[in-house]
């Protein structure tokens, strides 16, 4: 066999190439889908967790009178919820009888 013919010694690189871009593509679909996920993470975490956790709602929730600072003899201060929480049970509906649909009549005989 000569190396001038089409089917000689030298490999073939197009299975190889095949191969590889596949898998670039693959790692890059991945890596893209990490980063949005962490970026999703980090906005919902900025949004939601930071502003709990901020003294900056606290007073906007004592202001309202949902709330009060307190402080101890030693100076150290807290937070107490002056509304009592909501219960996680749903709330009971009042039950209501419905009227006797027939006249009842007593009569002498």
């Amino acid at each position: 066999m000569s190396p001038k013919g089409g089917t000689g010694l030298r490999p073939s690189f197009e299975r190889l190439y095949k191969e590889s871009v596949g898998n670039k593509k693959m790692r890059r679909l991945f890596l893209s889908g990490a980063l949005c996920g962490v970026m999703i993470t980090a906005v919902f975490t900025f949004v939601f967790a930071i502003p709990a956790n901020s003294d900056h709602w606290r007073w906007e929730i004592w202001r309202r009178g949902g709330g009060a600072w307190t402080m101890d003899k030693n100076g150290h201060t807290g937070w107490k919820w002056m509304v009592k929480p909501l219960s996680d049970a749903p709330l009971k509906k009042p039950v209501t009888v419905p009227s006797s649909p027939t006249a009842v009549r007593t009569e002498q005989l």
